[in-house]
């Protein structure tokens, strides 16, 4: 059970409420998360920074390399939305998360979400050294900065037990 309940389009406070309505303006879905970070304007706004991120770093990496990097930083973390999630767009997309074909630059990038996830100080010099075989400098910050916005909305949705969203339910693993 969360620990904080959300709150909806009409008892957020405005500020949430205008970042709700922008958010879902642009097709996107208002989660049991984003309702229970739309208690604080600031807060919602700042984990909606994954979503100009995610737009910058996935016509590098590709939409399944994001999806993958996103998947890795959050079993890694074992959190349960977020990796249900992930879960939710890999099988629907005819993959099972269990059985993954990964080429060497997946298999780099899981590895980089996965260190993320569970301990950002296992980055060491020989896996920064392979990332700059593939990425440029600006590439590996955007994607950094990206990893930690991911491990970011693990920790909300973890910390306060936000509720699994009704339509994941059938995905959970």
């Amino acid at each position: 059970m969360a620990r904080i309940a959300p709150v909806d389009e009409t008892s957020a406070p405005p500020g949430s409420q205008e970042l709700a309505a922008a958010h879902v303006a642009t097709g996107s879905r208002m989660t049991n998360m984003k309702w229970t970070l739309a208690h604080s304007p600031v807060a919602l706004d700042a984990l909606l920074q994954w979503y100009p991120l995610h737009d910058a770093i996935e016509p590098v990496l590709g939409q399944r390399r994001t999806w993958l990097f996103c998947h890795a930083i959050s079993t890694a973390s074992d959190c349960l939305i977020c990796s249900t999630f992930f879960r939710r767009l890999l099988i629907d997309n005819g993959e099972d998360p269990a059985t993954l074909a990964l080429d060497d630059f997946d298999e780099l990038i899981v590895d980089f979400g996965r260190r993320l996830g569970t301990d950002p100080h296992s980055v060491d010099d020989a896996l920064h050294a392979r990332l700059a075989e593939r990425l440029d400098t600006a590439q590996i910050v955007t994607l950094t900065a990206f990893g930690a916005i991911m491990v970011a909305t693990n920790v909300f949705n973890d910390a306060l037990a936000v509720d699994l969203d009704g339509y994941l339910h059938t995905y959970a693993g």
